[in-house]
């Protein structure tokens, strides 16, 4: 029986080991994905202080004031984004929306804070995984 209960143990460990690889995986491609959109939004920020001052007086003002506005991203609408998201991909049937909770601390997260099971790991891993092979066939020439 203590055999049989080590070989138990051992193949929980070898089955944890991979769900550890696979996480930390994840969470490096999020974090590629982070960096990427915040310098894509670094450049866009640029361009348009660029484009501001060949608009018109009252122009202007408006495009800094929706600028401004679209600075203010609450979780409601990240959630709301998300779950957009994920029903023009086809996933919501696979994969129910991730809700993003704020941080006990009432720090902003640096990851995904509202996931804690491993149901929401593995609904996250599913969707990421098929956003990845959507993405992929935009890479290859299907661009928006």
């Amino acid at each position: 029986s203590l055999k049989l209960e080590c070989e138990k143990l051992a193949t929980e460990k070898t089955e944890i080991q991979r769900h550890y690889v696979m996480y930390y995986e994840m969470s490096y491609g999020l974090n590629i994905e982070m960096h990427k959109q915040t310098e894509i939004a670094k450049r866009l920020n640029v361009i348009c202080a660029q484009l501001i001052p060949f608009l018109s007086q009252e122009h202007q003002q408006q495009v800094v004031q929706a600028v401004e506005r679209a600075k203010q991203v609450t979780m409601t609408d990240l959630n709301a984004a998300i779950g957009h998201q994920l029903q023009t991909q086809h996933l919501s049937h696979h994969a129910p929306p991730i809700p993003l909770t704020p941080h006990p601390s009432g720090m902003q997260p640096t990851g995904l804070a509202g996931i804690s099971s491993a149901s929401g790991l593995l609904a996250l891993s599913g969707a990421l995984g098929a956003q990845a092979q959507l993405l992929a066939k935009d890479d290859r020439g299907v661009h928006d």
